[in-house]
């Protein structure tokens, strides 16, 4: 066998191959007198039949079958004895004519082909108990319990009929029927009974709650609108609409009394324990903010720290994927480049960006937790099934049956349980150091989802 390297450029290699055609034809002999013992032909005893009449009956497909298995090994080997990790799947090229595929599975010519690769580069790990990472925390204030109890309240909050000819004011709820039409024809979706409308809560499209404002129980008015441009709809995106409206009903808001008898209402014993209830929920809200914060102080450091030639193919991939997904976006918004202050070519030029980031941090990711053993069992991903399926009540036994019978689905799954392994894994190694902050710091936006890997 002879391997000669005909491409070197970065992370790219090529090589050209040539086994012996003796060789090959040892290997299929090899197959055809293993298979001998297991065949069954009319006219011969079992593992009687001669390997020269199974070579004229079998020889072409186990001929396909030993070039298939020599490139396989052929490979392997060669990216072993070099050390190399590959990128993606290797690209082989064999000879096409059908002159030279006859010869080459009859035996009669050497096995010459090429293969080029793209490999993944030696990843030199920093030493992460040299990393500082700062811990933003946020104690939950009675303050802060307070205010998601009265969001609550709002939400629970009773509305009382008007008196008679009293007309709808902002904060009212008013019980509408309405029928609407574009370009005077009726439209799938756009007639509506008994449909209650709080003025100003933003529940329906631009413009449609504020006509409500000063109507009367009884009286019907046609509101005049737009659907927006990047409704749901396709087919009503961008549209002007008229909804003739009647207001069936005029109720004002009443008063809400958060104590031990609101709470009730809402299925606990007390007021005490609605709040103690609240402040564990906001107190495991606050702990996620912060693990993203913690994260994301982590990555950026990975990022820092490790510098090298991300494969240009796993790039170009990422790329693609999170392009195809702006672009989708931006059609189905209605939304251009400049409506984001920024031209087509930024934008790719940002996102290539985030495609190299996105890559590099995950092969580092990868390398950590492949030096450090670091593995994810099937009950931690059987844990992510159950959690997924208690998200679709009603359907737990569909979702169950989905992730248990599709592979890709489940790999899904395992890579962030994964991945926060290893972000725990440094964590420990790394010098974390605590921060109080306020609650609107913690949550302050940094486009957190653009460079997270």
């Amino acid at each position: 066998m002879q391997v000669t390297e005909t491409l070197n450029e970065g992370l790219k290699h090529e090589f050209k191959i040539s086994v012996p055609a003796s060789d090959l034809d040892a290997k299929a002999d090899a197959k055809l007198v293993d298979l001998k013992d297991k065949v069954r032909l009319n006219g011969f005893r079992p593992g009687k039949v001669p390997v020269a009449h199974l070579k004229k009956i079998y020889g072409r497909s186990v001929m396909a079958e030993t070039i298939d298995q020599t490139i396989s090994d052929t490979n392997r080997q060669i990216f072993e004895d070099r050390g190399f990790r590959l990128a993606g799947e290797p690209k082989i090229t064999m000879p096409t004519e059908k002159d030279q595929v006859e010869e080459l599975l009859s035996g009669k010519t050497d096995l010459t082909y090429t293969v080029a690769i793209e490999v993944v580069p030696p990843i030199q790990l920093a030493d992460f108990k040299s990393f500082s990472v700062e811990k933003p925390v946020v104690d939950v204030a009675d303050a802060d319990v307070d205010e998601a109890i009265k969001r609550i309240a709002e939400g629970s909050r009773p509305y009382n009929a008007k008196a008679e000819g009293a007309k709808a004011e902002k904060g009212d709820r008013v019980t509408i029927s309405f029928k609407g039409t574009i370009n005077g024809e009726a439209f799938e979706g756009g007639t509506g009974e008994g449909i209650q409308v709080v003025i100003g809560a933003g529940q329906f499209i631009p413009g449609f709650e504020e006509q409500l404002t000063g109507i009367g129980s009884g009286e019907t008015r046609t509101l005049k609108v737009a659907f927006p441009k990047n409704y749901l709809n396709e087919k009503l995106a961008g549209q002007p609409a008229e909804f003739e409206t009647t207001a069936t009903l005029i109720e004002a808001p009443g008063e809400v009394t958060v104590d031990d008898d609101f709470a009730k209402t809402l299925g606990l014993e007390s007021l005490d324990k609605l709040k103690e209830l609240m402040r564990e929920r906001l107190t495991a809200e606050f702990a996620g903010a912060t693990r993203q914060k913690v994260k994301r102080a982590l990555l950026d450091r990975l990022d820092e720290s490790h510098k090298f030639e991300a494969p240009p193919s796993l790039v170009a991939e990422e790329f693609n994927l999170m392009w195809n997904s702006i672009k989708a976006e931006m059609e189905s918004s209605g939304k251009t480049f400049a409506d984001e202050n920024t031209t087509e070519d930024a934008a790719k030029e940002e996102y290539q960006k985030i495609a190299d980031r996105r890559v590099r941090l995950g092969l580092v990711l990868s390398e950590i937790g492949e030096k450090n053993k670091i593995t994810v069992t099937d009950d931690e991903v059987s844990r992510a099934v159950i959690e997924r399926a208690r998200q679709a009540p009603g359907r737990e036994k569909e979702v169950w049956d989905y992730y248990r019978s599709n592979a890709q689905a489940l790999a899904q799954l395992r890579a962030p349980i994964y991945e926060d392994k290893v972000v725990d894994f440094v964590l420990e190694l790394a010098n974390v150091t605590e921060k109080k902050v306020s609650k609107d710091e913690l949550f302050k936006d940094e486009d957190a989802e653009k460079t997270a890997p």
